[in-house]
């Protein structure tokens, strides 16, 4: 029987992360819930039986990372599929120079510098892998190609991360690396209003994750298809 992938998840305890865990256990993954708050980690993957295995993951926090990255190890070995998905979104006001220094600060450390502070304590797992896939949870507002006007910390934060993911794809070019914009969904973060549902904005994370092809890497991508930067 062949052994199933393993795939990690971060910020799954809610929302998107939440949707796309669910959406790979049940396409036969063995997923790693990963969440900041232990309970809510344990809660979704109890619920998504057997195949889901909470662990406790704060991506602001070394020790957590490292520890996380240690039990992974243990008990299943490798890594094939690490999805970034645990964001912030601090600020909503439109002009930027309302938004205070420190809540960009505390934004970018975790967008930006919890995926780097993720990916450099996994990559020797995923290097195990023989198909290793990294997908980064980006936003549109991240685009420079279009830039809008609104959470001026989170968009930058998210055009940092989309620097990320193109650093990482040509420093691995084995490796499927890419950042993905899910849409603007109903979640916490999206709020009731949103054009999509958490399932919706999972799709093309799921995607990514187990069906595009091998050789996509590099690239930002949206409802399936690539976007500009």
């Amino acid at each position: 029987m062949k052994t199933p992938a393993v795939a990690l998840v971060t910020g799954a305890g809610k929302g998107i992360g939440r949707e796309v865990a669910r959406l790979l256990v049940e396409k036969g993954l063995e997923v790693w819930v990963a969440a900041r708050n232990a309970g809510q980690a344990a809660e979704v993957a109890e619920a998504l039986g057997p195949q889901a295995h909470a662990v406790t993951l704060d991506v602001t926090h070394e020790g957590s990372v490292q520890a996380a990255a240690a039990e992974v190890e243990q008990r299943s070995g490798r890594l094939d599929v690490l999805i970034n998905n645990a964001a912030v979104l601090l600020d909503r006001a439109d002009d930027i120079a309302a938004v205070p220094v420190e809540v960009l600060r505390h934004t970018l450390e975790t967008n930006v510098l919890g995926v780097w502070r993720v990916v450099q304590a996994f990559l020797p797992l995923l290097e195990k892998s023989a198909a290793p896939r990294i997908v980064n949870v980006s936003s549109g507002a991240g685009q420079l190609s279009d830039p809008g006007n609104w959470a001026p910390a989170y968009s930058v934060s998210k055009t940092a991360l989309n620097g990320v993911t193109t650093q990482l794809a040509v420093a691995r070019p084995h490796m499927a690396v890419n950042a993905v914009s899910p849409g603007w969904c109903r979640t916490d973060m999206g709020g009731p209003g949103a054009t999509k549902s958490a399932e919706e904005g999972a799709d093309s994370i799921v995607w990514l994750a187990v069906e595009a092809p091998q050789n996509l890497t590099g690239k930002f991508i949206s409802d399936r298809r690539e976007m500009a930067w």
